[in-house]
């Protein structure tokens, strides 16, 4: 069961061909994502991960590992800090903030940060589980 205060990290790193991926199917082919003479540029000097795709780390998390199978995404808030560069580290960390156990609902706080700790989204996700919010 999971419970407020339990905390769940996971680790990833974002490749420039799953960028390209990302721009393909969703047709987001800002040059900031995908041309690195156009990124070299702008503010950022490189190019920047999708904040979609960034984001993504957290459906992946809920879905298959915390809480896992039979997990129902209900809302999520992001707020977008610093940009996410391709072929570094990051680490995703969740902590669970409320459940109502009559509903099966949790209210999980999400943040993705850089190797220097710099939160570079941050925001909070409800879901449902029945097995897990009990």
């Amino acid at each position: 069961m999971i419970k407020p205060g339990d905390v769940y990290t996971h680790s990833v790193e974002f490749k420039q061909e799953d960028v390209n991926k990302f721009a393909e199917i969703t047709g987001d082919c800002n040059p900031i994502h995908i041309d690195a003479a156009y990124a070299a540029n702008t503010i950022f000097k490189r190019p920047i991960v999708h904040g979609f795709l960034s984001g993504a780390v957290f459906s992946k998390v809920f879905g298959t590992l915390f809480p896992g199978e039979g997990t129902i995404y209900l809302s999520q808030e992001m707020k977008f800090l610093a940009p996410i560069f391709v072929d570094e580290p990051y680490e995703a960390r969740f902590e669970v903030l409320e459940v109502n156990t009559e509903k099966h609902v949790g209210i999980i706080s999400c943040t993705l940060q850089n190797s220097q700790g710099t939160a570079c989204i941050v925001g909070n996700a409800k879901l449902k589980h029945d097995k897990q919010f009990v």
